[in-house]
């Protein structure tokens, strides 16, 4: 059986490799992210790094408390999506929460990562037979699972 040290190590691992998949959808497939799906990707860049720092720090309770809630926070995002998709008149298109997210900093200074161009309704392209908001949905519940499996188990480096 892993160590919590070794589970989080794997989850901050799951969470850049999805972000490298985000990036090669947007850069390669040409999928311009939604203000929606930036927000995932800030959440699974806090689930990564504060997995990360939990596991490297040693402060494993922490560390994946506050990755638990930026999960929880992900599958919050995710849910409103998948309404978005589900409710074709309702949009997040260009709105004041696009205008909020490409001000932001990380947005101004790496817009190829985090800068909002698409329309959320419009995230309907299939990848192995989801589309890509449910594939996020997925990881979302995985990572959420595993974070609480951390937190309960007995601590084990």
């Amino acid at each position: 059986m892993p160590s919590n040290r070794q589970i989080l190590f794997a989850i901050s691992s799951i969470c850049f490799a999805l972000i490298a998949v985000a990036l090669y959808l947007q850069h390669i497939q040409h999928m311009l992210p939604c203000p929606l799906c930036v927000i995932q990707r800030y959440l699974f860049l806090a689930i990564g790094v504060a997995s990360l720092v939990a596991a490297i720090s040693g402060r494993l309770r922490q560390g994946t408390i506050l990755a638990l809630l930026a999960a929880l926070g992900g599958l919050y995002a995710v849910g409103k999506h998948l309404y978005v998709i589900a409710h074709p008149g309702f949009s997040c298109g260009i709105d004041p929460m696009e205008t909020f997210l490409n001000k932001i900093p990380t947005a101004e200074y790496l817009p190829w990562v985090f800068r909002a161009d698409g329309l959320c309704e419009g995230a309907t392209d299939s990848l192995m037979g989801l589309a890509i908001p449910q594939w996020s949905a997925l990881w979302f519940g995985v990572l959420t699972v595993l974070l609480a499996f951390v937190l309960v188990r007995k601590q084990r480096a």
